[in-house]
């Protein structure tokens, strides 16, 4: 069986790809990118469990949150600082990977990637870049996955997703409000 290294927060996007991958043939390994600031992996070790997935923590060069924050203070915005470390874990992923992906959704601000730049990290790391949301919308996505999952809810969720790092480091008033979710559970009938 082919193995794909998703990066993985812990939470219903990352998961729902995870799903779909597995029930596509694929053998999963999620993959929870982290500085050492937060111990926020445990998280998605925790969700690849439930998933019945292998688990591996890529650890980053401390250089790259650093100039993700300084992007971060910069535009007084996250976005550019998170798909900063995105493509960066992706480049690290694809240089110990044949098979990389992601859970971005079609509707996704940040971390996205245009289709260029998925091209050239295949082209450049002779790797295939699957991201198995792209052709879904938030909507469709939280349908599937409260179908499939169970998800906890709220806007203080520990997850393992790069802002939980940056949260730590930043000024909270840099990061607008949002819900954030975990898989807690798979539903039995699936």
């Amino acid at each position: 069986m082919e193995e794909v290294a998703l990066l993985s927060s812990g939470g219903k996007d990352s998961s729902l790809a995870a799903f779909i991958l597995k029930k596509l043939g694929y053998e999963v390994k999620l993959v929870n990118v982290n500085f050492g600031i937060l111990d926020s992996w445990k998280v998605v070790k925790e969700v690849a469990e439930k998933l019945n997935c292998k688990f591996s923590v890529l650890r980053l060069k401390r250089k790259i949150f650093d100039e993700a924050c300084d992007i971060i203070l910069e535009d007084g915005y996250p976005n550019n600082g998170i798909k900063f470390i995105h493509l960066r874990a992706l480049e690290e992923l694809a240089r110990r990977n044949d098979k990389i992906g992601d859970g971005t959704r079609r509707d996704d601000k940040v971390p996205m990637l245009s289709l260029g730049e998925m091209r050239s990290i295949e082209d450049r790391f002779n790797v295939e870049y699957i991201a198995p949301l792209r052709g879904f919308g938030y909507k469709t996505v939280r349908d599937l996955s409260t179908r499939i999952f169970i998800i906890e809810e709220g806007e203080d969720i520990t997850k393992g997703d790069y802002e939980a790092e940056l949260r730590e480091e930043l000024p909270l008033t840099l990061f607008p409000k949002h819900k954030q979710s975990r898989v807690v559970g798979v539903k039995e009938h699936v």
